[in-house]
């Protein structure tokens, strides 16, 4: 094969073009879809998946039907969006959420696999194997789905971060779960005993941990030293560990998925230079896996082989929601004495997302037999339900009375002066019936070094004085110390929940 053979090429100048075309269309398309989707209140994964549809092959014709490219792209889509996750967390946000979450990760999967897979089975007569196996592909949940229609209902820290965690630990094991039952199904004589194929999963998980913190915590210590480069090479360098990190624990046959979520949570975590930088990067870069990703699966879908087990789908769906959610949020959550309100939220906000439907690919690609249908039925479950419940998340949150009444936020601002000085800014919205309406800035008692540097109000912007009084509907900017930022935000929480005299009073 030489290079000047016309056989040998099989992509040239012309067909560059076109692709750049199609995809940078998409791109703008997706982007817009975003403000739909902000005043739509649905999750912009529905938008992009209709990109995808109308772009197949029932569509406008182009070709894609490789179940097993669909897993590699959806696989090398899903890092990427763990590295973010992990990179944009904090833990202190996490930290009282963790043990909940894994509970949820693991005790709760189990029990959604089982009630879904006794569902199946009793009601639409499916094999007991098909049964357990699409009650895991169902099993995993997705936090982007939920905090997309959530932006503007402010959650408590200990439940949005249960919701972070839970994603981003639940896929690991759900995607082991999923590969090991697909393998003993498509080779039933090479099957391993189920006690086997248990300790070998924690082991992996173990494994995959361990190698996650430990190249989390070695890169985060280099990239501190290289932190004279220019910001964008180093956010390049830090999202290149979360990569690596999943590769060398697939490598070595553990858990890829946490290692790189839990890299990306300790290098998110070390104080590195470029924060804002290296934060901004990481959500471009998650924001095209998940627009790459969705559309890639509405390409792959057929519109008539999905209308077809829309019954189907709603029934599991149905069982999903009202009874296999609910019993796995109760079952794992009650002996941490989690308050039924925020049980009853959870149960509701278990939206499924991305990865349940990469992973109906993966019966496919291991050769289990009559399974094609698999695919079609999470598609379109996960479409009908993030119908049904995306719109509904916030009217729930505010019913079941779980939202924050004020909620710091950390301001993406590129600017160098604040990392040389240790500082962070954050932004508070004087949300109706919080209590800081009505307190005066120096009422606040801020930690000492924090300091209100503007307020926003209506159409106008001034610098407040001591005595400057907060309204409802005002947005703060305040500078604080990074190593007070916790304590800053505890106290504005503190003052919108009980006013001016938070602090000074013994009940409140």
């Amino acid at each position: 094969m030489t290079m000047g053979d016309p056989a040998a090429a099989g992509f040239d100048l012309s067909q560059l073009s076109l692709v750049l075309l199609a995809g940078s269309l998409v791109l703008v398309v997706a982007v817009a879809a975003v403000r739909l989707a902000t005043h739509s209140g649905l999750p912009t994964l529905l938008l992009y998946l209709a990109i995808g549809l109308a772009l197949g092959r029932e569509g406008l014709g182009i070709p894609f039907d490789s179940e097993q490219m669909a897993q590699v792209l959806g696989y090398c889509a899903l890092v990427l969006i763990l590295v973010e996750g992990g990179l944009t967390t904090r833990w202190s946000s996490i930290r009282a959420s963790v043990a909940p979450a894994l509970a949820l990760s693991t005790v709760g999967v189990l029990v959604s696999v089982a009630v879904v897979a006794v569902a199946l089975h009793q009601i639409l007569d499916t094999d007991w194997r098909i049964s357990l196996l699409i009650g895991a592909i169902l099993a995993s949940t997705d936090a982007a789905a939920v905090f997309s229609v959530l932006r503007v209902v402010p959650l408590p820290r200990r439940l949005s971060g249960m919701l972070e965690a839970e994603s981003g630990f639940n896929d690991a094991p759900v995607v082991m779960l999923v590969t090991a039952l697909s393998l003993q199904i498509a080779h039933p004589a090479d099957a391993e005993p189920w006690w086997a194929i248990g300790l070998l999963a924690i082991a992996e998980l173990t494994g995959g941990a361990l190698i996650g913190l430990a190249i989390g915590w070695l890169g985060g210590k280099l990239m501190q030293r290289l932190a004279q480069g220019t910001s964008g090479l180093f956010s390049l360098g830090v999202m290149s560990i979360g990569v690596l990190a999943y590769a060398a624990a697939a490598t070595v046959h553990t858990s890829g998925f946490i290692a790189c979520y839990l890299a990306a949570l300790v290098l998110g975590n070390m104080h590195l230079s470029h924060r804002q930088s290296v934060t901004g990067f990481a959500e471009a870069l998650g924001w095209l896996a998940q627009i790459g990703l969705f559309v890639m699966l509405g390409m792959l879908a057929r519109p008539s082989g999905i209308v077809e087990e829309i019954p189907r789908a709603i029934v599991v769906g149905l069982v999903l929601l009202l009874v296999a959610r609910p019993l796995s949020v109760l079952v794992s959550l009650t002996p941490f004495g989690v308050p039924w309100r925020e049980q009853a939220f959870l149960s509701w906000a278990g939206l499924r997302g991305a990865v349940p439907v990469v992973l109906a690919t993966v019966p496919v690609t291991t050769s289990v037999p009559g399974v094609e249908w698999v695919f079609d039925l999470v598609f379109m479950l996960v479409v009908i339900f993030t119908l049904v419940q995306a719109p509904l998340l916030p009217w729930v949150a505010r019913r079941l009375r779980v939202t924050e009444p004020a909620l710091a936020t950390g301001v993406v601002v590129e600017s160098v002066p604040l990392e040389q000085l240790g500082a962070e800014m954050l932004e508070v919205a004087v949300v109706p019936g919080s209590r800081l309406a009505g307190v005066e800035v120096y009422e606040l008692r801020l930690p000492r070094g924090a300091n209100v540097s503007l307020v926003v109000r209506d159409e106008a912007t001034f610098v407040p004085d001591a005595h400057t009084r907060l309204l409802t509907g005002d947005r703060l900017l305040v500078v604080t110390p990074g190593a007070l930022r916790e304590a800053t935000e505890a106290r504005f929480r503190a003052v919108s929940r009980a006013g001016r005299l938070a602090g000074w009073r013994t009940d409140v």
